[in-house]
């Protein structure tokens, strides 16, 4: 990635889950309205970033498409501890459940 944000690299935007891939391609819009309006009224000062921008939504927006079509992984979802535990109760009633589907 010669040209670019820093913090949207590719091997980063593997471990972004999906509503923070769309926050972050909207602020990569709102940015470069900002800088083709600055464009237009003549305060911009760097041209180039204006390329960065485009290719960071342009990469953005593959990172999505691949992860609709199953060819990029989507990170998995981190558990919270307090649901991963059960009461003693919950286990007894799961219990009594499988037993009752079983016969």
């Amino acid at each position: 990635m010669a040209i670019g944000t820093k913090t949207l690299a590719p091997s980063e935007l593997d471990t972004f889950e999906d509503q923070r891939l769309v926050e972050e391609l909207r602020k990569a819009k709102e940015e470069l309205f900002n800088l083709r309006f600055q464009s237009a009224t003549g305060q911009l000062d760097s041209h180039g970033r204006i390329r960065a921008v485009k290719r960071d939504i342009a990469r953005l927006y593959t990172v999505i498409r691949e992860r609709e079509l199953g060819i990029r992984a989507t990170p998995a979802p981190v558990e919270k501890a307090t649901k991963a535990r059960k009461t003693k109760a919950a286990k007894s009633d799961d219990d009594a459940a499988a037993k009752e589907e079983a016969e």
